[in-house]
C-alpha cells in the first residue's frame, strides 16, 4: 500500500488518540514499515532491535503500549515481558509472533502479554488492537501528570516543569523524581528507592542514592524559594509542598 493511500486509510478508518508506544522488533525492514505507519497514524514511538535494549527503554521511559516480537536476540520476547512484570511494570503488551498456534498464544499470555497477534497480520488490525490496549490502560490525566506545588512531571511527554520553566533531567533522575512524586507526602526509604528506581534487591553500600538526590534537588530547587524535596533524617526522603500545609 502506498504511503498516501495508507495515510488516508488511517485518517478515515483507524483514528486513535495520541499515544506513545515502544516497538521491540529485530526485523529492521518490518520495524521501519511499522514506524512509518504508526507515525502517519499520529502515534509517537521508540524502537528497540533486541530484548535487552527493549528492557532498558521500557524501564527508563513511560509508554501506553509495548509491541514485542517473540523471537528476539539477546533476550527473547517472553523473557522480556516476564522481567517487566517482575519489576512491576504493567504497561499493556501486544505480542507479535510467527508462532501462532493455540499453545503458543496461551504461553505468551501466561508470560504476561495482554494480547497476541500472529504473523502475518493486517496493519489495520494491529492498530485497532493497540487502540483497545491503550483504552484498557485507561490511565487518567491526573495519573499521567504528577504535581507537587508548582512542580509538574508529565509521564507521557517525559517532561518536568516548575513554575512553567522546563527542567532537563537525566533518565535516572526522571525515574527518581517520578517515584518520589508518586509517593508525595510519604517517607520514601533507601530500600524503596533501590528496588523501584535502581532495581537492586540489596544495598550495594554506595552513596549512589545520595548523589542522585543531591543532583535532583539542585535542579528542581535552584532559583526557587520553596523547597520541595527534603531529607527525613534516619528514614529517607519526602516530596512535599510545605506551603500547602
Amino acid at each position: 500500500m502506498g504511503g498516501r493511500l495508507l495515510a488516508k486509510t488511517l485518517r478515515t478508518c483507524c483514528k486513535v488518540p495520541t499515544m506513545k508506544i515502544l516497538i521491540v522488533e529485530d526485523d529492521l525492514e518490518a520495524a521501519a514499515y511499522l514506524s512509518k505507519a504508526f507515525r502517519e497514524a499520529g502515534i509517537v514511538l521508540d524502537h528497540a532491535s533486541d530484548g535487552e535494549s527493549g528492557l532498558f527503554l521500557a524501564t527508563e521511559n513511560t509508554y501506553d503500549v509495548l509491541v514485542i516480537d517473540r523471537m528476539l536476540p539477546r533476550r527473547d520476547g517472553l523473557s522480556l515481558i516476564s522481567e517487566l512484570r517482575r519489576r512491576n511494570i504493567h504497561t499493556p503488551v501486544l505480542i507479535l509472533s510467527a508462532l501462532g498456534q493455540v499453545d503458543d498464544r496461551v504461553t505468551g499470555l501466561r508470560a504476561g502479554g495482554d494480547d497476541y497477534l500472529p504473523k502475518p497480520y493486517a496493519f489495520s488490525e494491529l492498530l485497532a488492537r493497540i487502540e483497545v490496549l491503550g483504552r484498557r490502560k485507561g490511565t487518567p490525566e491526573q495519573d499521567m501528570v504528577y504535581r507537587v506545588g508548582d512542580l509538574e512531571l508529565d509521564r507521557l511527554s517525559h517532561t518536568v516543569k516548575r513554575a512553567g520553566k522546563e527542567i532537563l533531567l537525566q533518565p535516572r533522575e526522571f525515574r527518581l523524581l517520578e517515584y518520589l512524586m508518586k509517593n508525595a507526602g510519604q517517607v520514601v526509604t533507601r530500600t524503596m528507592l533501590l528496588e523501584n528506581v535502581w532495581d537492586y534487591h540489596f544495598d550495594p553500600q554506595t552513596n549512589v542514592i545520595d548523589v542522585h538526590v543531591s543532583r535532583l534537588r539542585s535542579k528542581i530547587e535552584k532559583d526557587f524559594d520553596q523547597p520541595l524535596l527534603r531529607t527525613v533524617r534516619g528514614a529517607g526522603y519526602m516530596m512535599k509542598d510545605e506551603a500547602a500545609g
